[in-house]
């Protein structure tokens, strides 16, 4: 009988927090916006636009809390932050 190793899962663990932005059709008022005290709220035209850094869990409570509020979500992004520097060795490096 062969003898399998289980797979690794690496969906146990949250990786670490990455900055996402969040847009949301309206403008939101100051009521609905402190139920995101994680994230940095900008009015965008007709938009609302949140953005922090969050982790996946998170995340997945932002999109709760939408979804609860009865917003309209238009666009989750994460965004790339250059916050380390580039490690020796690598290509892009001067």
């Amino acid at each position: 009988m062969p003898f399998h190793l289980p797979a690794s899962d690496h969906d146990v663990t949250d990786p670490a927090a990455a900055l996402y932005m969040i847009r949301v059709k309206g403008r939101l008022g100051a009521a609905v916006l402190s139920a995101f005290p994680a994230l940095v709220p900008r009015h965008h035209g007709a938009h609302t636009v949140l953005t922090g850094f969050l982790d996946r869990s998170a995340l997945y409570g932002v999109l709760a809390q939408v979804e609860a509020l009865g917003l309209d979500l238009l666009e989750v992004r994460q965004l790339t932050a250059h916050r380390r520097s580039p490690e020796s060795g690598d290509s892009r490096s001067p």
